[in-house]
């Protein structure tokens, strides 16, 4: 760990590129980093609440390819990006908003793929190494060996003992650490590798995708055991986006062929006197399919995250728009359109 050092951020107009977008652990807000700097929005009401463009040579430029926030305080995490970094891109800045500087800094041999916060860790993933540091003291508590890992893929617990979910070291094995109950297990997933995973806020349960991306499944992750297959479609997609319901048992799902889903009932569906006819039909009739669906621009990567309002679901694309959807849980069907946003032409509050 380096010592802290000065940055220099000022406010000027709106940042052209789009690197990297992340809700935060709760939703209804999220982080965007820009071929500038970083900014923050409220998604209900929609807002911009902070934006930070920093001066590459005096003329911008700085690039951010990463920027994770803490939820509850004015603490980033920060990494350079794009064609003009402002910060290595192997280096991790804690970024104190409050002081306009980085207050520490982790640097390692190789590039950071991706970075998660929580209050009391932090988690720094390599291509093929994830560290995770004590937020009070900053002192590397655990450090472990992964799979080949280009999209920084690793998932932790929001709330209650903390859980981490990684790739194995296996191709499409996945690894649950449980801190609180001093466990480590590998479970296989897929046959191929896995293109994106998401974790329950309480880490009780995991959702994973192939790059093949026809399946999504769900696990329990005190024993792996495969809870549901949902059945996304018949082509090949790349997953951009898994997330989970806080409040309910769903699952949303974004992929690069311009169709967001929403999952019901993630559970074993219960068994009944007719189950034996499942035996006789062809296989895709049992999967789980979507429930609720909703048409954004193909091809482009977009994040999902379920809204704060009831049966909401927040969208959010690297092309700057940003759609409020509702559903029926019910009916289901195609969403509707509760507010649609260009947040790259938004004015800070």
């Amino acid at each position: 760990m380096a010592t802290p050092s000065d940055s220099n951020a000022v406010v000027v107009e709106h940042p052209k590129t789009f690197l990297n977008l992340s809700f935060n652990q709760g939703g209804g807000r999220f982080t965007a980093a820009t071929n500038e700097g970083f900014m923050v929005f409220e998604t209900d009401p929609f807002t911009q609440t902070l934006r930070r463009t920093f001066s590459s040579n005096g003329r911008g430029g700085g690039g951010i390819g990463i920027a994770q926030s803490l939820p509850g305080s004015n603490i980033y995490a920060l990494v350079g990006g794009g064609p003009t970094t402002k910060f290595p891109k192997n280096r991790v800045m804690i970024w104190d908003d409050q002081l306009r500087r980085c207050a520490y800094e982790f640097s390692y041999r190789s590039e950071v793929m991706s970075v998660r916060l929580r209050h009391d860790r932090i988690v720094v993933v390599l291509p093929q190494k994830i560290k995770v540091y004590d937020f009070s003291d900053l002192k590397l508590v655990h450090e472990m060996v992964t799979e080949h890992n280009p999209k920084g893929l690793c998932e932790i617990s929001k709330t209650g003992p903390f859980v981490l979910l990684s790739l194995g070291l296996q191709k499409g094995h996945v690894t649950v650490h449980d801190y609180y109950r001093r466990r480590n297990k590998q479970f296989p997933a897929h046959d191929s590798d896995i293109a994106c995973l998401s974790l329950l806020s309480d880490g009780k349960l995991f959702a994973t995708a192939s790059t093949k991306g026809t399946l999504i499944r769900v696990f329990d992750s005190t024993d792996g055991s495969l809870l549901q297959e949902l059945r996304r479609g018949f082509e090949r997609a790349e997953i951009h986006s898994l997330s989970f319901c806080p409040t309910a048992p769903r699952l949303a799902v974004s992929s690069d062929k311009g169709t967001v889903h929403v999952f019901n009932e993630l559970a074993p569906a219960p068994v009944s006197r007719f189950s034996f006819i499942k035996g006789y039909l062809p296989k895709y009739l049992s999967y789980e399919w979507s429930v609720a669906h909703f048409r954004v621009k193909e091809g482009l990567r977009h994040m999902v995250s379920f809204g704060k309002e009831k049966n909401t679901l927040d969208i959010i694309g690297i092309d700057g728009r940003l759609y409020r959807c509702k559903f029926d849980p019910e009916a289901g069907g195609e969403m509707t359109t509760l507010e649609s946003h260009n947040f790259i032409q938004t004015e800070l509050n």
